[in-house]
């Protein structure tokens, strides 16, 4: 990128200006990496991504909103409308539950009181890039712009034409339905401080009850203020302000959120955003996101770098610091704590991201993990567990067994000290033990599974993530010297074996007589929430291959190696066909459902079987048809960062099958080049040559110059710096 434009390229202003809006860093800031993401991927379809502002790990994600109601709006918006609702302050990336959408700000033109404040936009005149965002209001002849940083949200209107307005829509927030957009709010203290100021406190009650107070301030002073009419259980108004803007001129905007008080949100919008200068913030917000993504350097063709770099940015949206800058939050308990790092973390969607996403934080977010953990440990401080899956400092008790469990001893086993081990340890050692909601443990361990007569639903599911868990915490126990402990979660650890039918070779459901449920249809979906049965989001397809730690245990019960390899083929080879419909159950390859993430790992498993080239074939179907750039590209759910980071690890060439066990295991790159910076100013690049669309098998694999022939990679490997090089071939 030039740092000025020459004669020929001065054609208008326009241009100039637009150029700006694209790419605001100068060469001597180094590269623009930021060029490469595209928010609006996984804003279509059901990927239930955003396209809005944020910056990396932050509480604010102000972003539109074409809808607020319907699953299809978890993220509050579809790139398929054409109206846009509003502007919200806060949203999540890629969940199938909707929240938060808090106050939705819409600026217009002309009458005052209408049925609805929705406007028409065109998609030529939209823009996402890292911390920023913009489009034009063609109904209301408004430009809007958005930045943001961790605390704040910036909003910038142009208005073509007047009378300028801007409703404020306090009730707002995304919702299931009609009723649950009524009933959100159940309190809500509103204070208009000033011509220019509005503060409050609200408590919602979507995914999660919590608290969240507030402050907005205007650039210039409002003219009037009108009360629109309030709905039959709404708690919290909507304003329609009037300010005194010419045509051509702007308002601007700053609303900062706070988990603690309405002084903590104004302590936050001092410190991050106390003058008016939308430039200079959303500047600063793009260059935090540069050297973020600049950990990694992509050589490849364009859209494989926009599909790298978007997967990034999408993994770097979360988990976010909810603790305010003097670093008090509230906490799952609703008292208020200080975090002496001044970071507290949430929106922790477990369940998803043990997977791929927190093993990659340890590579190349290594110095947030610390914070992740010690937030672990004090909400279960708080709550006398470890989280589940939590918004805003509250616990959903969304999905199963306890997958904080896993994140912790990954961080231990990899040497992260930053926090107290004989804490984490009773955490862990608490939550697998102590019965709480989301685990009937004396049942569990009883039978060595839950039965389905006992417990009801997802009884297969929920024995074999628990199990999982169970392996992570002996491992812990096991290098803290705590052998008592150790076996005692290991025995439990080797209880998926009591779920496997040696008849059918299919994880099934058993009673409390150890009788087999009857009668039983592999392709049967089920999930607690709609549909019911043995299993979560998937059938006996998906999760009998669920043993992410002992896949030589599995493979051996299943009748060993030739076996295991032709039913594991059998699964991406079969009918398609499922019975139910769940949405989540997406991105089929026969019954293999790469949209959620029970399948993730399955991919890599023909590795142990002796049938690395199959893995390798797969690794390339499933990211030519499942990651395309595109704002339908995704096949599902991101996940909080879990899509994408599955993406990520396998375009390297390699995969944590089993997170907690510092190993990756090989695949097939997908991307010819590509190095990670590391602490220390390490680098470790991997190479793929040779790669082309015929060449997709490895033939060999050299480790700092060295032939290596071990199915994967450690993270110590990794850690050190170094190089890994496959030669890549055209047959296998």
């Amino acid at each position: 990128m030039k740092t000025s434009l020459s004669s020929m390229e001065k054609v208008t202003l326009v241009c100039v200006l637009c150029a700006a809006m694209i790419s605001p860093i100068s060469r001597a800031q180094g590269t623009d990496y930021c060029q490469y993401v595209n928010p609006f991927i996984g804003t279509a379809d059901n990927g239930h991504t955003f396209p809005g502002a944020a910056t990396p790990f932050g509480l604010i994600q102000v972003s539109p909103e074409t809808g607020n109601m319907q699953w299809r709006y978890c993220s509050g918006y579809n790139y398929a409308d054409a109206a846009i609702v509003g502007f919200a302050q806060d949203h999540l990336n890629g969940t199938g539950c909707a929240d938060l959408g808090d106050i939705l700000l819409q600026p217009f033109t002309g009458a005052v009181e209408r049925k609805d404040y929705h406007c028409r936009f065109s998609k030529t005149t939209e823009k996402a890039m890292p911390g920023f965002y913009g489009v034009t209001l063609d109904d209301f002849g408004v430009d809007v712009e958005l930045t943001a940083t961790g605390h704040t949200a910036f909003h910038r209107y142009t208005f073509r034409r007047g009378p300028a307005h801007l409703l404020v829509d306090l009730q707002s927030g995304l919702v299931g339905d009609e009723g649950g957009l009524r009933n959100r709010v159940s309190l809500a203290e509103i204070q208009i401080e000033d011509g220019q100021t509005i503060a409050g406190h609200h408590q919602v009650n979507g995914w999660v009850s919590r608290h969240f107070f507030y402050v907005i301030r205007f650039d210039r002073p409002f003219r009037s203020k009108i009360d629109l009419p309030m709905r039959e259980g709404e708690k919290a108004k909507r304003f329609v302000f009037d300010f005194d803007v010419k045509p051509g001129e702007t308002l601007q905007a700053k609303v900062a959120l706070s988990t603690v008080s309405i002084e903590g949100a104004k302590a936050n919008l001092a410190a991050e955003n106390p003058g008016w200068d939308f430039g200079q913030v959303r500047k600063k917000a793009y260059d935090q996101w540069n050297a973020l993504l600049s950990k990694v350097d992509v050589e490849g063709s364009r859209d494989q770098k926009e599909s790298f770099y978007t997967s990034l940015y999408h993994l770097y949206l979360q988990p976010n610091n909810i603790a305010d800058v003097d670093g008090r939050y509230r906490g799952a308990d609703d008292k208020v704590y200080a975090s002496p790092s001044k970071a507290y973390y949430s929106t922790l969607s477990l369940w998803d991201t043990y997977r791929a996403a927190n093993p990659l934080y340890t590579i190349l977010a290594p110095e947030r993990v610390d914070d992740f953990i010690n937030t672990m440990i004090a909400h279960r401080q708080a709550q006398g567990y470890l989280p589940i899956w939590t918004l805003w400092g509250k616990e959903n008790h969304c999905m199963i067994a306890n997958h904080a469990v896993p994140i912790v001893v990954d961080a231990y086993l990899k040497g992260f000290r930053g926090f107290d081990a004989e804490k984490a340890f009773e955490a862990i050692k608490t939550s697998l033990t102590v019965n709480h909601q989301n685990s009937s443990w004396d049942v569990y361990t009883r039978y060595g599974y839950y039965p389905f007569d006992v417990v009801k639903v997802e009884s297969v599911s929920r024995t074999l993530e628990s199990v999982y868990d169970d392996y992570c915490a002996a491992q812990m126990a096991k290098a803290m010297g705590k052998s008592e402990d150790y076996e005692s979660f290991a025995k439990r650890a080797e209880y998926y074996k009591n779920l496997l039918d040696p008849n059918t070779r299919f994880m099934r459901g058993r009673d409390t007589k150890g009788q087999w449920r009857e009668p039983f249809d592999p392709l049967a979906l089920g999930h607690a929430s709609s549909v019911g049965g043995d299993y979560t989001e998937g059938n006996a397809w998906q999760y009998t291959w669920h043993v992410q730690h002992d896949v030589e245990g599995l493979i051996g019960l299943i009748g060993g190696q030739g076996a295991f390899a032709d039913k594991l083929n059998t699964l991406f080879t079969t009918s398609a066909k499922v019975a139910g419909n769940l949405p989540d159950v997406t991105g089929l390859i026969g019954q293999y459902a790469h949209g959620n993430e029970p399948s993730h790992h399955i991919a890599y498993l023909f590795t142990y079987a002796g049938r690395s080239w199959r893995t390798q074939e797969l690794v390339r179907e499933i990211v030519d048809r499942f990651y395309v750039n595109k704002t339908d590209g995704l096949c599902g759910n991101d996940d909080c960062g879990q899509m994408s980071a599955w993406y990520i690890f396998s375009v390297m060439g390699f995969y944590p099958v089993n997170p907690a066990a510092g190993q990756y295991v090989f695949g097939a790159p997908q991307i010819g080049k590509i190095t990670l910076r590391l602490p220390g100013q390490k680098t470790f690049t991997v190479e793929a040559k040779g790669l082309s669309k015929d060449n997709r098998y490895v033939s060999s694999i050299e480790l700092n110059g060295r032939p290596y022939d071990k199915p994967y990679l450690t993270h110590q490997d990794i850690m050190k710096g170094g190089r890994l090089v496959f030669t890549m071939a055209g047959s296998r």
